[in-house]
């Protein structure tokens, strides 16, 4: 598996692949993910077993607001973080408004999302109908990579295409909160800080 530098055309190649249930490492501005549709109960369990572990709920990039409230619940503190760090590298974890396979959901009835402001990614997920699976391109226990060369070192031959746009502008994952309650809750830090998210919300 060659590495394909992320023009407008590969976009699209890799938009199709995905579209037709493949499965293909993108480039993101946190670390380079492991993109398929979510939808698509073979692609997503394919995901999980390339994770060689993955347990957990696989995360969502969207293309935009509108594509975020098609699959979750936004309530009012998801509204004023989502309108402050969005396109960003935040994800909200709400209440699920889509019944996707098991192997995205992991039985959850909760989804996490995020607009990306990365260019490819965007349009990656506006070319597949809104919404890709977003999960770090990394086994299970290793360091999230920030280059395509990292990404496809751990996979080798079993994934459909690779993007590459460079180095990862933040080289961390995204911050993850979880808004599905009435509480707050910092599932995972990273670039958005908990001082950040507490000023938007008043706490």
């Amino acid at each position: 598996m060659s590495i394909q530098p992320a023009t407008d055309e590969a976009i699209r190649r890799a938009a199709a692949i995905i579209n037709a249930g493949g499965v293909v490492i993108y480039p993101t501005e946190t670390v380079y993910g492991l993109g398929c549709a979510p939808a698509d109960p073979d692609a997503s369990r394919r995901v999980c077993e390339l994770k060689e572990g993955a347990d957990k709920p696989l995360p969502l990039i969207c293309a935009d607001m509108d594509a975020a409230r098609r699959v979750v619940e936004f309530n009012p503190s998801a509204e004023r973080l989502a309108e402050r760090f969005w396109p960003g590298p935040l994800m909200l974890v709400l209440p699920s408004r889509v019944k996707y396979p098991m192997w995205v959901t992991h039985g959850a009835k909760t989804l996490g999302v995020r607009v990306s402001p990365h260019l490819v990614a965007s349009k990656l997920a506006k070319l597949c109908g809104g919404v890709i699976v977003s999960t770090s391109a990394n086994k299970s226990g290793q360091e999230p990579p920030r280059t395509a060369q990292e990404a496809l070192n751990q996979f080798t031959k079993k994934i459909d295409m690779v993007l590459d746009d460079g180095p990862s502008p933040l080289s961390q994952s995204s911050t993850v909160v979880d808004l599905s309650s009435d509480e707050v809750w910092i599932l995972r830090k990273g670039p958005v800080t908990a001082d950040q998210i507490k000023e938007v919300l008043g706490l």
